[in-house]
């Protein structure tokens, strides 16, 4: 999956790698010279998809600080047989690949996936209405007949 797919396909995830890689931008120009006006117009206008994807694309490895500020701490190890696999904290993988790069690209994709299942919030709590003792029904389900 390239750098656009996994942005549109995970939107909080993509937030959080934007807002990151936009504050670093903005670091880098930490010099008197440039004004906080221009650093306060580039937060507003922000860094659009396809920009970002071609970060991505070209250097996926820039997203490792971005997955350790989340605690999705990736490690790419190499078996005995010169193959790579990876862990991305408590989760590893039986699978293996030829190259580095390829086990690095598998772990940055599930590392989208697994950020952006944390920042999910979870459903709301039906709550739930005692009407007597053998019936227990929705809450939403008594207001709307009280109604």
């Amino acid at each position: 999956m390239n750098g656009l797919e996994l942005l549109e396909r995970y939107p909080l995830t993509a937030k959080v790698v934007r807002e990151w890689f936009l504050e670093r931008m903005i670091e880098s120009l930490n010099d008197e010279n440039v004004p906080d006006e221009f650093k306060d117009y580039m937060r507003q206008q922000g860094i659009e998809n396809d920009k970002l994807s071609k970060m991505i694309d070209v250097n996926p490895r820039m997203l490792l600080d971005v997955f350790d500020e989340n605690d999705l701490f990736i490690e790419i190890f190499m078996y005995p047989d010169v193959t790579f696999t990876c862990k991305i904290g408590n989760e590893a993988t039986t699978n293996s690949w030829k190259t580095r790069k390829e086990a690095e690209m598998f772990a940055i994709e599930a590392a989208f996936e697994m950020l952006e299942t944390k920042l999910t919030p979870p459903p709301p709590v039906e709550e739930l209405e005692v009407i007597d003792e053998e019936t227990v029904t929705s809450k939403e389900e008594t207001d709307e007949t009280d109604n």
